[in-house]
């Protein structure tokens, strides 16, 4: 006898779920809340690559302000200067250090670059989110509304009095049009929600691991300093010569008005350059007239690792050391051979972007032909490493080698500065960042560097332009 009450009682019932499946209209239902205003028009989507340089750019500020309030226990300090103390001073030991320590420096750099872009990744994610929940706040507001109204006002007992199961039967078909969707929303939010609080997590930790990254960092760069002084000592003998070359040096760069030039000049004008190169010439002379088993045993001890540390001339010849050479710095490959140079010619050398004062370490064993400011260039240092192979480095802030002195690959040659210096090799990129300018010559002809570097240096990271 209730059924004909109760279909009667639905009947007159009138339902109507708008596409919100949240906005449920009925005779016997609860008073709504009041309606959101009307959303503005979406927004185009941001774009993916500008949002996550622009996540980059911030972190890296971040990173910067960070690294200025990290320093140095008194006791760490005296145990760096303990250790150099106790070190041999002789060149070779101290050159050895010095190429120890670069490599820590870049391995410690290429850490910090890395932890860089993932903390910029874990930002866009974390950005991504909370747009969504800002996007979502009119429907989850209506999610929430709902629920505290379903708490508030629990549909009545069943079978209490008829007019209990009449609104009990209207109430269980409001809740089974609107909890479905209730549901799905209040999922996707705690999904939301749990997704954010991981991002974060994962950011502290990042965060705290690349502190102490950078304190290692830190650490080395003051032991490197302290090796430089070193090193320094070492060849301080003929201080007055070395100042009359670099005097002459800079008369010198002055006037030429080309990389050859400048080579010719340096290499025929500046006494130890000169003698130097000789040296070199008559060493690679020396190899290759070297019986095919000494050429063997020669090259068994360099791919032992423990090349001769007096030697004057590279340990290979240069032609063979394709996909051998480490990129001179850690950081971003902006710009290849190639590629457009902002000036509507192509680039003669590769562009690298990376963190300030970060150390630019030898690619290759080489001589130092030229070691300071060349016109547009720059800070400049060019390697001669045989075979009619020149190696061309600018771009940097301050310079740690010197002209006519013969380095070993890894060994560390300058730092960059803090911001990007102002060069006709950094034309057209708009970047803050400092950018070391990499360029091989071959018989005094610009070659594509590419087919030198190992497989992980040669990919082209990303374009900051």
């Amino acid at each position: 006898m209730i059924l004909p009450a109760i279909a009667a009682g639905v009947g007159v019932a009138v339902i109507a779920v708008s596409a919100n499946p949240f906005i449920v209209r009925a005779q016997d239902a609860a008073p709504e809340a009041a309606q959101s205003a009307p959303q503005p028009a979406a927004e185009p989507p941001p774009d993916p690559a500008a949002e996550l340089a622009a996540k980059r750019d911030k972190t890296r500020a971040e990173l910067e302000t960070l690294s200025k309030t990290i320093s140095l226990s008194s006791d760490k300090v005296s145990a760096l200067q303990q250790s150099i103390a106790d070190l041999d001073k002789s060149t070779q030991s101290i050159r050895q250090a010095l190429i120890e320590s670069a490599a820590r420096r870049k391995a410690l750099d290429k850490q910090i670059l890395a932890s860089e872009k993932k903390l910029a990744d874990l930002g866009v994610k974390e950005d991504g989110i909370r747009r969504s929940l800002h996007e979502r706040r009119g429907l989850l507001a209506e999610v929430l509304a709902a629920l505290q109204r379903m708490g508030r006002n629990p549909p009545p007992a069943l079978l209490v009095t008829p007019d209990d199961a009449l609104a009990s039967v209207r109430s269980a078909i409001l809740l089974g049009a609107v909890v479905p969707g209730i549901r799905r929303e209040t999922d996707k939010l705690a999904g939301d929600l749990a997704s954010l609080a991981a991002l974060q997590t994962a950011s502290a930790a990042e965060k705290a691991g690349l502190t102490a990254t950078m304190t290692n960092g830190i650490e080395e760069e003051r032991r490197m300093d302290l090796l430089l002084a070193e090193n320094d000592k070492l060849s301080r003998s003929n201080a007055a010569e070395l100042e009359a070359e670099r005097k002459r040096s800079e008369e010198l760069a002055g006037k030429a008005t080309s990389l050859e030039g400048l080579v010719a000049s340096m290499e025929s004008e500046i006494a130890s350059v000169r003698d130097a190169a000789a040296a070199a010439r008559q060493a690679e002379e020396n190899r290759r007239l070297m019986t095919d088993e000494q050429r063997a045993q020669a090259k068994a001890l360099a791919d032992s690792g423990v090349p001769d540390k007096n030697r004057i001339a590279p340990a290979y010849p240069f032609g063979e050391l394709k996909a051998k050479l480490e990129v001179p710095v850690a950081g971003d490959i902006l710009r290849q051979f190639g590629d457009a140079d902002g000036t509507g010619h192509e680039a003669m050398g590769m562009t690298v972007a990376t963190n300030p004062e970060t150390v630019v370490t030898a690619p290759a064993d080489g001589l130092v032909v030229f070691a300071g400011a060349f016109r547009s260039y720059g800070q400049m240092i060019i390697l001669d490493t045989g075979d009619g192979y020149h190696l061309v480095l600018s771009g940097m802030e301050t310079i740690n080698t010197r002209q006519g002195k013969f380095v070993f690959a890894g060994e560390p040659l300058a730092v960059m500065g803090a911001k990007r210096v102002a060069s006709a090799t950094a034309l057209a990129l708009e970047t803050d960042r400092p950018t070391l300018y990499i360029e091989f010559r071959k018989d005094g002809k610009p070659v594509d560097s590419r087919p030198w570097w190992t497989a992980k240096d040669t990919g082209k990271a990303r374009n900051d332009s």
